[in-house]
């Protein structure tokens, strides 16, 4: 079932993804040479303390992982899709693309979003990756339209990775918040307009389209940590996320500084 939040409720969720929205913003400042990845999680614990929110992912134990999540972020870099644990050893280099992803909860409600940037000067293609795939983002939450449906935004996302010849990953996907790190629906980055559930009035989306350089295949790390997603072909990858509330007036970006 696809839960509608009240109007007070989205008023909620926008302070916290307001909150939200400026410590990923001061995370991706501090991703610098010689910064490590457990580094930029434990700047993230301090920053959440200062604002009085929780770290949703800390603890949070998805049915696919061996054990609940370490950190408070996942920080996934270059060839890492998705879900990559902060670690000490993973120090970060001039030329490394790096996915900083957060979920906190501000008076009980769940806000998600997640950002990508160059460390130091960064190469040609990760500028048009990281490029693509934040215009992918806008297309998809643009398409966000009451009364249209799931696939709008899907096809959206699709078709504006593909135009740059670059691949959305189909084995993850957008999905609702709000009450829960993830609700219904599932919002793939690949599809056919017109399809899927209905767009409706209070909803709450996480949009996130993941983009892949080169193919779209990725290779689950079951027998490693059990969390970190990695391209197929070793090529880098980009993601960029926005919480985003269904009004009568079109789709409302939460995750974002007022």
């Amino acid at each position: 079932m696809i839960t509608k939040k009240t109007p007070e409720e989205i008023v909620l969720l926008r302070t916290g993804g307001s909150i939200l929205a400026g410590i990923l913003k001061q995370l991706g400042q501090a991703a610098v040479v010689g910064t490590t990845t457990l580094d930029l999680d434990d700047l993230a614990m301090s920053l959440v303390e200062q604002a009085g929110v929780e770290p949703v992912l800390l603890g949070y134990h998805p049915t696919f992982a061996p054990y609940p999540y370490p950190a408070a972020l996942c920080v996934s870099v270059n060839n890492c899709v998705q879900h990559g644990i902060p670690s000490a050893l993973v120090v970060l280099q001039e030329g490394d693309v790096v996915n900083i992803d957060m979920t906190i909860a501000y008076e009980g409600l769940i806000v998600d979003s997640g950002i990508t940037v160059g460390v130091g000067e960064i190469d040609a293609d990760s500028k048009k990756l990281i490029a693509v795939t934040r215009e992918a983002l806008m297309r998809g939450v643009k398409a966000a339209q009451p009364g249209g449906h799931i696939g709008d935004i899907s096809a959206a996302i699709e078709k504006s990775v593909k135009e740059a010849g670059l691949s959305v990953v189909h084995d993850l996907c957008g999905h609702g918040v709000g009450y829960a790190v993830h609700e219904e629906p599932s919002i793939p980055n690949f599809g056919t307009a017109g399809t899927g559930p209905l767009i409706e009035v209070g909803h709450v989306y996480a949009i996130e389209p993941i983009v892949n350089f080169g193919k779209k295949d990725v290779v689950f790390d079951d027998e490693g940590d059990g969390y970190s997603v990695y391209t197929k072909d070793g090529s880098f990858s980009a993601h960029f996320e926005h919480s985003v509330a269904i009004t009568e007036s079109g789709p409302l970006i939460l995750t974002q500084p007022k």
